[in-house]
């Protein structure tokens, strides 16, 4: 497949912009085109070890789950590994691609397969996500009508205003008199400068109207998930569960205050990788992640809730081969996905 057609093709799998506004997501480094892919590899973490194995294996295109370029660079060279990272990427002409947290929002991401860990449950999402482009850019609308005395003056100084959108008119009848309805979308910031503009004539001001723009959110999308147990079970036996789901010998755990490894555990909050701001404030028996701050986890056990920590990649990599099967289906197994086999989490028990 050309890249800018793969591209595409990931991006409709799972949209950029489900991603967190803090990310950098999609392609971070292309080859000149035209660029063809005939094999895809996946990783979850975009090492030098790594991209040694993507050489040999002949990638074309490298689906690292997190960003290897996230700070910017101010420079390309030899001299730190993330710099290196691009220089090989670019002599082999392999394109980088990263979707991170848009993979954590999509129903069939990584926060779903983390839950599968749990037994039968039924999730849904704890912030959930918006549509991005609906109803309208812009945060509200303005109505208001005006007489042909005011209306050219008045729509001659809107339209100087910045992040307005959707500006129409129609005629409309007011109290018996022809006037001509007008409709804009608008920013926050705008907004303040139409509402200015408009109070200068006490008759456009009292005729006006501001409604808030809510964007529907989408259905099972969003950052981490809330997960109902079908039956309540034994922490105990949901760390082994976890265990093995991630094929981990050992995990952390805390145990929430009043409670015991045999305590019951029905709605279990979790968040692939580092999820200490997605679960706070979450009212469940326990917490599953990563990685949190230890204050985090003391707050936590204070309020009764235990917690399990299987160190940040863990929660993650196991999804590489359940997306290397549902990219093939994607594909419509037009090109060759591998998964690394030298991606693994840099801690480990001593």
């Amino acid at each position: 497949m050309n890249l800018r057609e793969l591209v595409s093709a990931l991006n409709d799998f799972a949209s950029p912009s489900l991603a967190e506004s803090w990310d950098n997501v999609g392609l971070l480094v292309e080859p000149s085109p035209p660029h063809t892919v005939n094999t895809l590899f996946l990783t979850n973490d975009l090492t030098e070890e790594v991209m040694e194995e993507a050489v040999q294996k002949k990638a074309d295109l490298v689906l690292s789950y997190h960003p290897p370029i996230f700070t910017p660079l101010k420079r390309v060279t030899w001299k730190t590994w993330k710099e290196r990272l691009v220089v090989r990427a670019l002599e082999n002409r392999i394109g980088i691609y990263s979707p991170h947290t848009a993979y954590d929002a999509i129903p069939h991401g990584v926060n779903n397969w983390l839950a599968k860990g749990l037994g039968t449950c039924t999730s849904v999402p704890l912030h959930p996500s918006t549509a991005p482009s609906s109803p309208a850019e812009g945060t509200h609308r303005v109505e208001f009508c005006a007489d042909a005395e005011h209306l050219d003056a008045v729509l001659s100084k809107i339209k100087d205003i910045p992040e307005i959108s959707c500006l129409t008119t129609l005629p409309a009848r007011v109290e018996g008199e022809e006037q001509t309805r007008v409709s804009l979308t608008c920013s926050q910031k705008a907004l303040l400068e139409v509402v200015a503009l408009l109070s200068q004539n006490s008759l456009l001001y009292h005729k006006t109207e501001i409604l808030l723009l809510q964007k529907p959110l989408l259905p099972q999308t969003g950052m981490g998930r809330l997960c109902t147990l079908s039956e309540p079970v034994s922490l105990s036996d949901i760390i082994e569960r976890v265990k093995g789901h991630l094929q981990l010998p050992h995990v952390r755990v805390a145990v929430g205050a009043g409670r015991t490894l045999e305590s019951p555990v029905k709605k279990a909050a979790l968040c692939a990788g580092s999820g200490s701001s997605v679960l706070k404030g979450t009212e469940a028996d326990l917490y599953l992640t990563g990685e949190m701050s230890h204050h985090d986890v003391l707050d936590a056990v204070a309020n009764g809730i235990s917690v399990i920590l299987c160190e940040h990649s863990n929660t993650e990599r196991g999804f590489l081969s359940e997306l290397r099967d549902a990219l093939a289906i994607h594909l419509q197994n037009k090109i060759n996905i591998i998964v690394s086999e030298k991606d693994r989490d840099p801690l480990q028990v001593a």
